[in-house]
């Protein structure tokens, strides 16, 4: 719980000896490790201690200054805990503890560490009243079971005071209740308690060889009765190694077992084995354990015992506190069943206090508020924290205050004509008016109230419960001037507020101007106008809402058109633009099959050009040497096989190859490569995989991405991009999804295993995808996706801004561009290209976009070519080596001829 006025007070006082002398204490604990180790000089280690010291003050300062800023930096605040710790400045750690207590619930390591140093300083029994406020304030952030033992500990050591006994059996009653019923943990606390009333006994016991008095003899009857109340409410109890403090309650009782608490002792057996496969998932899972936490409560629940509903909760939350789905949860069970003020209370404070950020939080505690009868102004302390929360969206802020002037409105008695709540409401109405336009609005650009709603509230309970119209219809007028008098929607609302309390001239001005400003639905205003006159118009107010629906009718009608009329030049203009790109596509790849190459060296025949066969080897290196296998070998066969995978085979040797289709036939290796023509569908056919069952193709499709050799391989169904030039294929949503996060600004060499490790601490963490280019290299940039959107806007709050590997992290909600269509028609410029190149070349490779043909080599076009060597000039082609254009490659933009050894000898020695 925060800590109050009073609580602050709690802490030990700042004993100036017992500080000095703690860190003395640790200072000469530091020493004595340091002479364990390897011997120094005292000169060096005078200059290590001193740069340390240096360093972790800097550090302290740093961790100061920043908490100054933000003070709702929980890493932080560990950090300097830990520092402080460490170094021993006891004065400044009791104050970050406070603050950090202040601020958040603190885990059971902090409390731990944090108690252990306040025990270690009491040394007066008037300090130990300190350190008991301590404990309880420690208690109540979570239930721990480390922590009451420690509890019931510390409180034995003052047993000797006056009434200390009871004091301690308060407290061990007390921890019972809150862990006894914990099935793993829950058994120390009994064993605990039973030992220290054996320890009583054997007080109250006469000496050897006497005989008790009365006095004593009821004493020591007493006594005995407790022991065996705790054996008989533990064996009740399903907790592990029952079976052990079965058989311990056999031998201690003289009169052996009854047989009532043998009963109890085989139906709480019976639960334990019920609960023990719950128990082993959490024991084998890796924390935060939420999904097993979450089956175990609803078996609790199917099972319910409210008791162990609530301990299994208080478990789960315990690992998952920053976890709103099951704050949300726990508190609405205690709200519908048990119904406990305390309980109820504590559970939603606790709750807002781990999840601020989270307003259906807020608004169930301000429910439970009134619900339960809280004063006036611990609602209103409560509400004034919540605006202070830090909500991630606009729309929790009108939620909340909505929530707040209901709980406002239902205090007022309506029935005076005046009353200090009723003024009470009116100013919270204007005050949240003036919250959403200028604290929300100028955070998130928006008031989050686009529809007015606090305002036609508002509106509303003026007009019913304090008849008063006149401020009503100003607020409406308002309501109208904030750009919602184009929705019909709107106007029929004040329509109707005014035909319920207010009266007809009213009612005929607000449709009037309805018709005349609605843009949506102006037909069905028009009708509401009309029917209204037939039940209460004259006859001249009937010709007046006919003239007016009708004239506005036409000029809707005329809009209309005017807008159908341009989206159908729109369309038709679309539609020419298509058609022109494809008859020039269809033109250009003409123009490329009608292109003849002849050369002067080995030329190839027209029968080659089908000499092999379409099958498994398309894929096939494109430089073979003479004599190699052919390409349907058995070895190559079993190669495919192996890696395509899950790919299967490809489809069988066919007779007829598609159209455009050839292989590269390479001769020697000196002779010169004849181009070939490589169309569109020779490149897609040689990048795809054919399955002889449909039901292959999904499970393919999801090996998109899949890293093979280290490099990302890319899968996408097979389209034919003439038929469908504007099919895209794209993996992942364009749209915002608020349970995803993108971060940006990672160092290239984080893994998604230290992403992960980062992610998971602020929820579940169900993928990770770190962003990479074709090669495989990273980007910087990853999208993470959470269970819900609660832990993605948790994890935006804590990581935007931090730091990683020096390396600061931007965080946001996951909200791509969209993606805009390149215009096909438009071919891009390629670098060091003098001429379009093909996307792909043999085995579906990239090309380099780099131009390796010599520029002394390369010719333009001339219109004017002269016949040379006895070769009349034809289309210029550029040819290589096979590298840049590929073998076959035909430029449309240029022409080609064929050249001699001479002319190449001439135009080398231009040089």
């Amino acid at each position: 719980m925060a800590a109050t006025g009073n609580e602050e007070q709690t802490l030990l006082p700042d004993i100036e000896e017992e500080a000095e002398g703690m860190e003395r204490e640790m200072e000469s604990e530091e020493e004595e490790e340091e002479g364990m180790g390897v011997e120094h000089s005292e000169e060096e280690d005078e200059e290590d201690t001193s740069e340390d010291e240096l360093e972790n003050e800097a550090e302290i300062q740093r961790l100061e200054e920043q908490l100054s800023i933000n003070a709702f930096d929980y890493n932080c605040h560990v950090d300097l805990i830990k520092l402080l710790r460490q170094e021993g400045k006891l004065h400044r750690l009791r104050k970050a503890r406070q603050k950090m207590s202040e601020l958040f619930p603190l885990t059971e390591e902090i409390w731990l560490d944090w108690l252990k140093d306040e025990i270690r300083l009491t040394e007066d029994e008037s300090d130990r009243e300190k350190v008991y406020e301590l404990f309880e304030r420690a208690v109540k952030d979570y239930v721990c079971p480390e922590i009451w033992l420690e509890y019931v500990q510390y409180s034995i050591g003052g047993m000797g005071a006056q009434g200390g006994i009871e004091r301690v059996r308060s407290i061990f009653e007390r921890a019972l209740t809150a862990v006894g019923l914990h099935m793993t943990k829950g058994a120390s606390i009994w064993e605990a308690y039973r030992e220290f009333e054996i320890v009583i006994l054997s007080t109250v016991q006469p000496p050897p060889g006497s005989a008790p008095s009365q006095e004593q003899q009821e004493l020591l009857n007493a006594q005995l009765e407790r022991i065996h109340t705790l054996f008989r409410r533990q064996l009740a109890v399903p907790l592990m190694d029952m079976e052990g403090t079965y058989a311990e309650y056999s031998d201690w009782a003289d009169d052996g077992v009854p047989e009532m608490v043998t009963r109890q002792y085989r139906r709480a057996l019976q639960q334990l084995e019920k609960g023990k496969p719950f128990e082993e998932a959490l024991l084998v899972s890796e924390p935060p354990k939420l999904a097993e936490y979450q089956a175990y409560i609803d078996f609790e629940m199917k099972e319910g015992d409210p008791a162990r509903v609530q301990i299994i909760f208080e478990r789960a939350l315990a690992e998952n506190c920053l976890v709103p789905d099951l704050w949300i949860k726990y508190t609405t069970y205690l709200d519908r069943q048990l119904k406990i003020k305390d309980l109820v209370l504590s559970a939603h404070e606790r709750a807002v206090r781990n999840c601020p950020w989270t307003m259906g939080l807020w608004k169930s505690y301000l429910l439970a508020l009134e619900r339960h009868g809280a004063d006036h102004q611990t609602v209103t302390d409560v509400f004034e924290k919540a605006l202070n929360a830090g909500f991630i969206q606009a729309t929790d802020y009108v939620e909340i205050w909505q929530s707040f002037l209901d709980y406002l409105r239902r205090r007022v008695d309506f029935s005076k004509e005046w009353s200090r709540e009723l003024d009470e409401l009116r100013a919270a109405f204007a005050r949240s008016l003036d919250y959403l336009k200028q604290d929300v609005e100028e955070r998130f650009s928006e008031s989050g109230d686009l529809s007015c709603t606090i305002m036609q509230i508002w509106a509303r309970i003026e007009a019913l419960h304090c008849k008063n119209m006149q401020k009503a219809r100003e607020l409406w007028d308002s309501i109208m001037t904030k750009g919602n008098a184009k929705h019909a929607n709107m106007w029929l609302e004040y329509y109707n507020l005014e035909r319920s309390y207010g009266d007809a001239s009213h009612c005929r001005k607000a449709l009037h101007r309805a018709v005349q400003c609605t843009s949506d639905y102006p037909e069905h205003v028009c009708d509401v106008l009309l029917n209204f006159e037939r039940v209460e118009g004259s006859l001249e107010d009937w010709d007046a809402a006919v003239q007016k629906t009708e004239t506005k009718i036409n000029r809707v009608n005329e809009q209309r058109a005017r807008v159908a009329e341009k989206e159908a030049l729109q369309a038709r203009q679309e539609e020419e633009k298509a058609e022109h790109r494809r008859k020039a596509k269809a033109d250009k790849k003409g123009q490329k099959k009608s292109q003849k190459v002849n050369r002067t060296g080995d030329k190839r025949k027209a029968d080659d050009e089908y000499e092999q066969e379409w099958g498994e080897d398309a894929e096939l290196p494109s430089k073979r040497l003479r004599g190699e296998d052919d390409f349907g070998s058995t070895a190559t066969e079993e190669l495919m096989e192996t890696e395509s995978g899950l790919f299967g085979r490809r489809a069988p040797p066919r007779k007829t190859e598609p159209p455009g289709f050839r292989k590269n036939q390479r001769g020697s290796s000196e002779a010169p490569q004849q181009p070939q023509d490589v169309s569109k569908e020779q490149r897609i056919d040689e990048n795809c995989v054919f399955f002889e069952d449909r039901l292959a193709v999904p499970e393919a499709l999801k090996l998109d991405r899949k890293e093979v050799d280290g490099r990302p391989m890319y899968v996408s169904p097979c389209v034919d991009k003439n038929k469908n030039p504007d099919f895209k294929v794209f993996k992942y949503k364009t749209a915002m999804e608020k349970h995803k996060i993108f971060i940006s600004g990672l160092p290239y060499t984080c893994t998604k295993e230290t992403l992960e490790d980062l992610c998971k601490q602020h929820g579940t963490v169900k993928a990770i995808r770190l962003v990479t280019n074709r090669s495989g290299k990273p980007k910087g940039l990853a999208y993470v996706e959470y269970e819900n959107e609660a832990q993605a806007s948790q994890a935006v709050l804590k990581m935007d801004g931090s730091m990683l590997e020096n390396f600061t992290l931007s965080v946001a909600i996951s909200n791509p561009p969209s993606r805009k269509m390149e215009d096909k028609g438009v071919p891009s410029r390629l670098l060091g290209a003098a001429m379009p190149r093909q996307p792909q070349g043999a085995r579906g490779k990239g090309r380099t976009q780099i131009s390796l043909l010599p520029r002394s080599l390369y010719r333009q076009s001339t219109p004017d070519a002269k016949a040379e060597n006895g070769t009349v000039s034809a289309p210029h082609t550029t040819e290589t080596d096979g590298v840049h254009g590929g073998p076959g490659t035909t430029s449309p933009d240029t022409q080609s001829k064929s050249l001699s050894n001479e002319d190449f000898a001439r135009m080398l020695l231009k040089k």
